[in-house]
């Protein structure tokens, strides 16, 4: 086997295992450019069409792959932790005020600091929604 040969071989299975160990979906394609690469080296082809081949396969494999496999392989995602409360409603146990810097809501169960997105005041007992999460504060809007 040629020497060019192992190189490609090499790269491969680095990209390989950098893929395994961060699984996300960015050095996959460019181990098929160098399956591509390793092809041309077997077939006798000089250095220059072994990178072409690396470059060209890898590229097609990113803009064409890519989109489907994150589409598909990413869709049962699981929101956990503050994630999960983006979206969901809370009660507003004391007015919501950013001027002053109060305000206090429940969800889940649980007090939270509360401000308003677009500095309106809140009155106790409105239902809002938690549109983001900064720290341990809620920003919220009315619903």
């Amino acid at each position: 086997m040629e020497t060019t040969s192992i190189c490609w071989l090499v790269v491969f299975i680095l990209l390989i295992l950098i893929e395994l160990a961060t699984m996300g979906l960015t050095t996959i394609w460019f181990a098929g450019g160098a399956v591509a690469g390793f092809v041309a080296s077997m077939l006798g082809a000089n250095v220059v069409i072994q990178a072409a081949a690396f470059f060209a396969v890898s590229i097609l494999l990113l803009f064409f792959t890519r989109p489907f496999a994150v589409r598909y392989i990413n869709s049962n995602k699981t929101k956990t932790n503050v994630d999960g409360l983006i979206g969901q409603e809370a009660l507003v146990l004391e007015e919501i005020n950013n001027i002053r810097e109060t305000g206090c809501a429940r969800l889940e169960g649980k007090e939270w600091t509360a401000r308003s997105m677009n500095d309106t005041v809140i009155p106790k007992d409105t239902v809002v929604t938690v549109e983001r999460i900064e720290g341990v504060k809620l920003i919220v809007k009315a619903k």
